[in-house]
């Protein structure tokens, strides 16, 4: 049997087990190559038909984090199926879709890259804090009008304080949460 490689369990405190959602940052800019290093491991996670969907612009100002990921959807993904997916004609899986069934798509594939940019931020030494709960349309207005591109949650990335955390509230238990089929 191949042994299956894991991340020790300090890695997997760093990304899941410690990491906490921020919302005081401690003033530290995030610079622009930490940015691009951020895509560079995101990117790679997986996505229907490798159709990478999600779209980030990266806001930097004081007033919120250091930086606010709009972690958004294109519903003209496929236009670059031929880029993703060379080695079939994956664009014609997903052109004549209706608009819904591309939102759909868009939305669930961009929504797991969304994850991965949180994973890949806590794994770099960022501190995050999602949030949905914001005006959609002035976000879409203000960055992606005339465009197919459209908000789907934010991001606010940058060095929390962790003075500021309120107590870890819990989580569901397996057997809340799952079953076994």
């Amino acid at each position: 049997m191949i042994p299956t490689a894991m991340l020790d369990p300090t890695a997997l405190d760093l990304v899941f087990r410690t990491a906490r959602t921020y919302r005081a940052w401690d003033g530290r800019p995030v610079d622009d190559a930490t940015l691009r290093e951020l895509h560079e491991l995101m990117k790679w996670g997986p996505t229907t038909g490798n159709s990478c969907p999600a779209r980030f612009v990266f806001v930097k100002s004081a007033a919120a984090a250091p930086v606010t990921a709009i972690v958004a959807y294109d519903l003209a993904f496929y236009e670059m199926m031929p880029k993703l997916a060379p080695h079939t004609n994956a664009r014609s899986w997903f052109a004549d879709e209706p608009l819904e069934s591309l939102r759909t798509t868009a939305l669930r594939n961009g929504s797991l890259q969304g994850a991965y940019l949180v994973i890949a931020a806590r794994a770099l030494g960022l501190d995050c804090g999602p949030m949905s709960g914001f005006d959609n349309a002035k976000v879409d207005a203000e960055f992606f009008a005339g465009t197919t591109v459209r908000s789907n949650f934010l991001c606010n990335l940058g060095y929390g304080e962790p003075s500021k955390l309120h107590p870890r509230a819990p989580r569901l238990t397996f057997d809340e949460a799952c079953r076994i089929s």
